[in-house]
């Protein structure tokens, strides 16, 4: 069963119970204020004929109903015995006699309307007081409502013809409900069958703007722009990979080559390899720098934060750097220690965090003639500053807004070794940590690269 069959299912389901529920309601009432007037009309009626007993003290049934016919009021189906003081039947108007027991007779003396049913008639026992004071007499009025019994039937009748029309009416709204209902999600799903990879940057639209199903599009929207940054960016390190490993494979093919041409010697053999090499080392450590430039991109919709202290994350990256090129100097400054150590706390990825770090030191160390950089670690209200200072080569005013982006390497640092990735990853690292990062540079000076952690 589709969701617009058991939604329209539902729906009739739901409004054919309260109609039910609100049909037997109207039932019930209408028998009980029936059963009410009934009993009220027999009371009057018990009352008349107790009346014209005392009035006369050998009446008969004929007599009553002559003088019922007199007064143009006919008798009903009815049967009603009168019980004097002394619990004797004084008058019965008809072949059947209702018993009475004796707490009966008592309640009713004491003025107890008591109300019954006895061989499908309603029964209603009295008391009628005697204008001379004796003991009351108790009248039983025992009578068949056809009247109001048709009524009802007529009524239960026209609650379930009703009921039954009204449903078949309501299947019919419920269907139109179910449809209205589910076409905005048939629009999504056709707009979603239209999307593919060439097409991520689609959105899907719904015509109503607040309620769940927008929601929904808006949830479909923010995968569909998650699929299309991760296809962006496999795209991205096809075409890098493929564009930057295209000269070194050039090397490597036109060296084996020019080796291949005749025969050398075992020395140059020998050097052909060495460059060899070089140059797959060369390719080793540029795939490497893609694919952590990839992996920030993947990792930034599946990485879980932790609390990290980062002044520990920025010793471990010195104690790194220093140990894969001991010839680097990485001097941390920290004067300042906050008497809260929780002012050190930040959520982040330890390891990415550390690879920011290490690619700064890297640079700093690698681009400066004294192969230092100076660390500053300071705190300003909440704030984490951290720089990273060296007395380098600098970069130009008119290069400092490109050296963030890939593969760009400013004019004075094209003599050293490098492939203008790490700047790019450091950037993707710190943004995705929440943090910022900037850039101070005059050339023949140095550089400094701040970083500034926001608090919590």
């Amino acid at each position: 069963m589709n969701i617009k069959s058991r939604l329209t299912l539902l729906f009739t389901m739901l409004v054919g119970s309260i109609m039910a529920l609100f049909c037997l309601s109207i039932y019930y009432f209408y028998d009980q204020y029936r059963e009410k007037q009934f009993y009220s009309f027999l009371n009057e009626r018990g009352q008349t004929i107790a009346q014209l007993v005392e009035a006369s003290n050998r009446i008969s049934k004929a007599d009553i109903a002559k003088i019922e016919k007199e007064n143009n009021t006919v008798l009903l189906d009815e049967e009603i015995t009168i019980y004097d003081g002394a619990d004797s039947v004084i008058f019965n108007s008809g072949s059947y006699e209702f018993v009475l027991t004796p707490q009966m007779l008592l309640d009713a003396r004491n003025g107890k309307e008591i109300h019954t049913k006895h061989a499908k008639k309603e029964v209603i026992v009295i008391r009628h007081i005697l204008q001379d004071h004796r003991k009351p007499w108790v009248v039983v009025a025992i009578a068949n409502d056809h009247l109001g019994t048709n009524q009802l039937k007529r009524l239960r009748e026209i609650l379930v013809i009703g009921w039954l029309l009204s449903l078949v009416l309501v299947g019919v709204a419920g269907w139109q409900f179910s449809t209205d209902a589910i076409k905005p999600v048939s629009d999504i799903i056709a707009q979603v069958n239209n999307i593919s990879a060439g097409n991520l940057h689609d959105k899907v639209t719904v015509g109503r703007e607040k309620d769940e199903l927008a929601l929904l599009a808006q949830t479909f929207n923010l995968m569909l722009n998650r699929l299309e940054i991760a296809f962006v960016a496999q795209k991205n390190f096809v075409s890098h990979a493929s564009h930057e490993l295209r000269t070194p494979l050039a090397l490597i093919m036109s060296e084996v080559e020019v080796t291949l041409m005749k025969a050398r010697t075992t020395e140059y053999y020998e050097e052909a390899l060495k460059g060899v090499l070089e140059e797959a080392k060369e390719m080793n450590e540029l795939v490497s720098r893609l694919l952590e430039l990839a992996r920030t991109e993947e990792h930034a919709f599946r990485v879980t934060f932790s609390k990290i202290r980062i002044d520990e994350v920025l010793w471990q990256a010195q104690a790194s750097i220093q140990q894969k090129n001991p010839a680097y100097h990485v001097y941390i400054n920290y004067d300042q220690i906050p008497e809260n150590e929780e002012e050190l706390l930040r959520y982040g990825d330890e390891s990415l965090l550390k690879t920011a770090f290490l690619n700064l030191m890297d640079n700093a160390c690698k681009y400066s003639d004294n192969n230092t950089v100076n660390v500053f670690l300071e705190i300003h209200k909440d704030l984490i500053k951290i720089s990273f200072k060296d007395v380098g080569m600098g970069i130009a005013a008119s290069e400092l807004p490109y050296v963030f982006d890939t593969f760009y390497r400013s004019a004075t640092t094209m003599s050293k070794a490098g492939y203008g990735i790490g700047l790019a990853l450091t950037k993707r690292i710190i943004t995705m940590q929440g943090a910022s990062i900037e850039v101070e540079s005059k050339v023949g000076q140095g550089s400094t690269f701040i970083l500034k952690f926001p608090p919590f």
